[in-house]
């Protein structure tokens, strides 16, 4: 049986068009073409079909096996209204065919680009997840993705840290995050063509997703200044990543591979008067003027929690006033001696030396008579 060469100049044509190769097509054709003879009234147990793409010409065999699978005996059994047949099926199949390589083309675009930067539209946002456009395809944002209390507005456009690429039946699945750290190196890279080029690098960052971050960076270039490669002109540089992460504080601290210095520059805006390590224990103990402790700890203890978080050092924070106290200035005072820890809800307290009840940063402050202390 002859087929119009016009079908498989089609073909071609697709194939082309959509990237598929040839052989593939006419493959799962040849496949397709075999299920629906078979469910043809008399049709062989055993068959197989043949496409000449030369020609155009299907046919298709009956074969006989025996028990071990060889052929005994075999013969053409192409009914005679299979151009009708094939003709419908080659469509389902091309059809089917074109879906999955398109579906394969956007997979391997995005395959291997966990850690990119993408800019989509926002198409749907519910308690669940929020859709962003990508352009050919869409991206989940799942909501323990989501920063706590952005809004997505249909039609805005986001900027999202991609974490996952799925291959599922359905065509690939991008997950992106709009609170991974990842978020603020990619906006940094985006905005500051040194840290593009590999001249600047941000060593670490700490994040706290709507509320602060702090990065630390780092110059491979003496002749270049990191900090002022990151504020840019004007501050417009990281004026942008903030407004990006729609208000966002950023800190951006030098890196410094001597502990004590890193220590010291992680509790900016701070004035740390002396930084001392237990390299046991992995806790840094920084000592601070009375003035500066509520501004070393943070609203909440949040500017302590970020330093630890960027440096890997268990951070206590110690005023003048308390290394007094411990060395018995007001030891009547039971709650004078002790230390500044992180508890495990991530917030500074205060523990008094010899066990006791912690007492958090508001209640030490106002013990202390520092209240009128602000961050």
């Amino acid at each position: 049986m002859n087929n119009n060469f016009d079908f498989f100049e089609a073909i071609n044509q697709i194939a082309r068009d959509k990237g598929i190769s040839v052989d593939t097509l006419l493959d799962a054709l040849a496949n397709a073409l075999v299920a629906a003879y078979k469910r043809l009234p008399n049709a062989a147990e055993e068959a197989f079909v043949t496409i000449d793409s030369d020609s155009g010409e299907i046919r298709v065999y009956g074969q006989e096996l025996d028990e071990d699978g060889n052929v005994l005996r075999e013969w053409d059994d192409t009914p005679e209204d299979f151009g009708r047949i094939a003709a419908q099926t080659a469509k389902q199949v091309i059809s089917q065919r074109i879906r999955d390589a398109e579906r394969d083309l956007k997979y391997k675009e995005y395959a291997g680009r966990e850690g990119d930067i993408v800019t989509g539209i926002v198409q749907q946002s519910d308690n669940r997840y929020t859709l962003l456009d990508l352009g050919k395809i869409e991206a989940l944002l799942p909501q323990a993705e989501q920063v706590p209390f952005e809004r997505y507005e249909h039609g805005s456009r986001l900027k999202a840290y991609i974490v996952e690429v799925r291959k599922t039946a359905k065509g690939p699945q991008i997950v992106v995050s709009r609170t991974h750290p990842g978020l603020i190196k990619g906006l940094f890279e985006l905005e500051v063509p040194e840290i593009a080029n590999g001249v600047v690098e941000i060593k670490a960052c700490a994040r706290e997703p709507g509320h602060r971050t702090k990065i630390a960076v780092w110059s491979n270039d003496q002749n270049v200044d990191p900090l002022g490669a990151c504020v840019g002109p004007r501050g417009a540089r990281v004026r942008m990543v903030t407004n990006e992460l729609r208000g966002e504080r950023v800190d951006i601290i030098h890196f410094s591979n001597d502990p004590l210095e890193f220590v010291t520059q992680a509790l900016q805006p701070a004035s740390v008067r002396e930084v001392e390590l237990d390299e046991d224990s992995g806790t840094a103990t920084a000592i601070v003027n009375d003035n500066q402790l509520s501004l070393a700890i943070g609203k909440e203890g949040q500017n302590a929690r970020l330093a630890a978080r960027l440096t890997g050092w268990r951070i206590d924070i110690k005023s003048d006033s308390q290394l007094l106290d411990e060395e018995g200035g007001m030891a009547n005072t039971s709650w004078a001696e002790g230390e500044w820890i992180q508890n495990d809800q991530g917030e500074m307290v205060f523990q008094p030396a010899g066990g006791g009840d912690v007492i958090s940063l508001s209640e030490w402050e106002e013990l202390s008579g520092k209240s009128d202390l602000s961050e």
